[in-house]
């Protein structure tokens, strides 16, 4: 938890962009795995936990605009519940904790919301992501539940998105807590990896660093021989001679704050030619789009600086031809790049999605495209001091993307496909740094984690 006065603070910025209402925050529950009493590990409403700091199951902040007061609900444990998990702080510790003073309960909670739904006063609240919330509110405002995701409060959305957008020195801090176990975490399984041994037991070595950091990952880990799989989270390969494996492994801080990293790296003790020629066109984009970020620039304008430098380099290896910028306004790199080059990150690694991604990552002037490979670009927006983000440019041979556009003689006038189906068994490397956009430039967030060729070959053959 941050100060008291943080979440004052916090809170009192939020209220100032409101006339009238009620602004309602609602905490997570435990969700059962398989049975109630079975849960998975308990996450917390980033949004929640960003103005009223709790980590805490089942319960709800609220912001009551008219009277200009803060209020938690929640109820005391009963002596079963003491017996079962040890005495916890009341409600009312908790509220003085984060500077609420009136507390109350859940039941009190349902009378105090069923008087604002008589009374007809607006109830903001963010799109519910779980269905016991939504469950919750369908019951306590009188709205069907197929039609919660509509009433939604997009004033309340876009409060919320400006305020969590611009990230504190603190949390930055704790950014770089999650930057320092992610940086062991991926120092430890390049030294680590051999010949003979599963994906698995990388993973599992990244899990057990970050629970010994006492936080955890940010996400399901990627240890993949497969790196052309861009979300591949199965761990049962098992590591060859010749294969490069992809991690993309990000801690998260006790606070919740999240890293994002990736790094691609043999499983010999060396790189490939085939390997070298590739990584270092990935390496040379991210580098080039890093140096491009600072506030006002579109980050759609570095995906696309990041694009060139990818193309000029398969353009170098015979697997490219024409013109550099004819072939991305034609989207032909796609082919080879086709997700977006990175996103917001903060309380969550992609942050604030449950909010809605165009109104994170996107703007009034920027838009969205429905392209092939550039709709999936998660952050378009022009840059601003205080925004944290990943920069992920990668190289990927998808046999069934290959096949598919060569069969239908797709951006043939800027593709070899003669010469790239000699790659089909290559697989994809991709490389992550988290960057916080400075007053005039940025800074890449922690010590440096290995990435030149030489620095991974060096970790290799320890």
């Amino acid at each position: 938890m941050f100060s008291t006065k943080t979440y004052q603070e916090r809170r009192q910025v939020l209220h100032q962009r409101f006339d009238s209402g009620i602004l309602l925050f609602l905490g997570n529950e435990y969700v059962g795995k398989n049975y109630a009493a079975n849960t998975y590990p308990f996450r917390q409403d980033s949004s929640f936990l960003y103005y009223f700091g709790l980590n805490q199951a089942n319960l709800v902040g609220l912001i009551d605009l008219e009277g200009g007061t803060a209020q938690l609900f929640g109820d005391d444990l009963s002596m079963d519940d003491i017996v079962w998990t040890g005495n916890q702080p009341s409600i009312k510790e908790l509220g003085m904790r984060i500077g609420v003073e009136l507390t109350a309960s859940l039941q009190e909670l349902d009378r105090y919301l069923e008087k604002a739904v008589e009374k007809n006063r607006k109830i903001h609240f963010l799109p519910p992501y779980r269905l016991k919330n939504a469950q919750k509110l369908s019951t306590w405002l009188n709205l069907p539940m197929t039609q919660i995701q509509e009433y939604a409060s997009t004033s309340l959305v876009q409060a919320v998105v400006a305020q969590r957008s611009i990230k504190s020195a603190e949390e930055v801090a704790e950014m770089e807590k999650a930057m320092a176990v992610s940086r062991i975490i991926h120092h430890r399984i390049m030294r680590h990896a051999r010949p003979g041994i599963k994906e698995a037991e990388l993973a599992s070595l990244a899990q057990g660093i970050a629970l010994a950091s006492e936080g955890d990952l940010a996400y399901p880990p990627i240890v993949t021989i497969n790196g052309q799989t861009l979300h591949n989270h199965h761990h049962h390969h098992t590591l060859k001679e010749g294969q490069l494996v992809l991690a993309d492994i990000g801690a998260e801080a006790e606070s919740i704050y999240a890293s994002d990293i990736t790094r691609t790296f043999p499983v010999s003790t060396s790189f490939t030619k085939k390997q070298k020629e590739i990584y270092q066109i990935v390496l040379d984009a991210e580098i080039k789009a890093i140096e491009a970020c600072r506030p006002n620039v579109p980050y759609r304008d570095i995906h696309f600086l990041a694009a060139q430098v990818i193309v000029a380099g398969l353009k170098d290896l015979g697997l490219m031809q024409g013109d550099v910028e004819e072939a991305v306004a034609a989207g032909a790199h796609t082919l080879f790049f086709m997700h977006g080059l990175g996103h917001m990150i903060g309380l969550d690694v992609h942050d604030m999605e449950d909010l809605g991604e165009d109104y994170v990552g996107y703007s009034e002037n920027i838009r969205r495209s429905k392209d092939f490979g550039t709709a999936y670009l998660r952050l378009g927006r022009e840059l601003e001091a205080g925004f944290v983000l990943t920069v992920e440019p990668g190289i990927y041979f998808i046999p069934e993307l290959i096949h598919r556009w060569n069969a239908e003689n797709k951006c043939a006038e800027f593709i070899n496909y003669k010469k790239v189906k000699k790659y089909l068994k290559f697989g994809g490397i991709r490389i992550e740094d988290n960057v916080l956009i400075t007053e005039d430039a940025h800074r890449v967030l922690g010590k440096p984690i290995a990435k030149t060729l030489k620095e991974v070959e060096a970790l290799r053959s320890k």
